[in-house]
């Protein structure tokens, strides 16, 4: 059968779950123009959530199955326990002339189009900055995704934060990074922010002297192009105070703890999933 291309001036973009990660998706479609609030659907019975979504100007309907016939994109959005029930319901309706996605962690490309009786699926890895639009996400393409398919999921990925794609095989990797990654610079700004107060500032200065901070260095690794390395030897002066306090960080294993987070992270989402 032949893949009917997707429209990619006029697609109309469904949400199965309308939790947080779904409001973000939408709220940086409409916010960056890629899709207009009038070319997104969803559906779900909790009037808060309801509500999320009808103040972007989405239309909100009464069923998933309503969803899935006025999309030509279907995003799942649900959490990873309930996203084969979800899928298998909806079967019947999941043409091979709709272009399905999951953002449900751990679920493989495999387990989904054997559900879904189709391999026009595209798998993405966001995490939780998205709500700001800044999400770092990545993206795997199914056996009948076509590069086109991919191009309508990066613009519409791309209107949260960066979005890159790679082979399935590095999704564990990614989770234990970028998908868990927000936890530990969480710690580290909160720990900064402990720093400063243990050295006298006001806390809320020091929160957001820190938070400024991991910020600012991000921006200029992104930015520059240089070397974290060769960033931090721009910073560190010879008997300065900046390699005094790197010197503590070496000592507690700093670096060597980073790196044993990410591979457990890393090694938990492979049994998980």
């Amino acid at each position: 059968m032949e893949i009917v291309p997707i429209p990619a001036d006029s697609y109309t973009l469904g949400f199965i779950g309308a939790g947080k990660m779904a409001e973000s998706i939408a709220k940086g479609a409409v916010r960056s123009g890629v899709l207009p609030p009038s070319r997104i659907r969803t559906a779900h019975s909790n009037p808060a959530r309801r509500a999320a979504f009808e103040a972007i100007g989405v239309t909100v309907l009464a069923s998933n199955d309503d969803v899935v016939r006025e999309s030509n994109v279907v995003i799942f959005s649900v959490k990873p326990q309930v996203v084969k029930d979800a899928v298998l319901k909806l079967k019947p309706l999941l043409t091979k002339n709709k272009l399905l996605v999951s953002v449900a962690a751990g679920v493989k490309l495999k387990d989904l189009q054997e559900w879904a009786g189709h391999n026009r699926f595209i798998r993405v890895m966001p995490n939780t900055p998205a709500a700001v639009g800044e999400a770092a996400s990545v993206m795997s393409l199914g056996a009948a995704a076509t590069e086109e398919d991919g191009n309508l999921i990066n613009k519409l990925f791309g209107s949260i934060g960066k979005i890159w794609k790679a082979d399935e095989k590095y999704f564990d990797a990614i989770t234990g990074l970028s998908g868990s990654g927000p936890a530990y610079v969480y710690l580290a700004v909160e720990a900064l922010a402990d720093g400063g107060v243990a050295a006298g500032l006001p806390r809320d200065l020091a929160l957001s002297l820190a938070s400024q901070t991991v910020l600012g260095a991000a921006s200029m690794v992104t930015q520059t192009g240089k070397h974290p390395g060769q960033l931090k030897d721009d910073v560190t002066s010879p008997g300065g105070t900046t390699i005094a306090g790197v010197h503590e960080l070496e000592k507690g294993g700093f670096r060597g703890t980073l790196m044993n987070a990410v591979v457990a992270a890393a090694k938990r989402s492979r049994e998980l999933s």
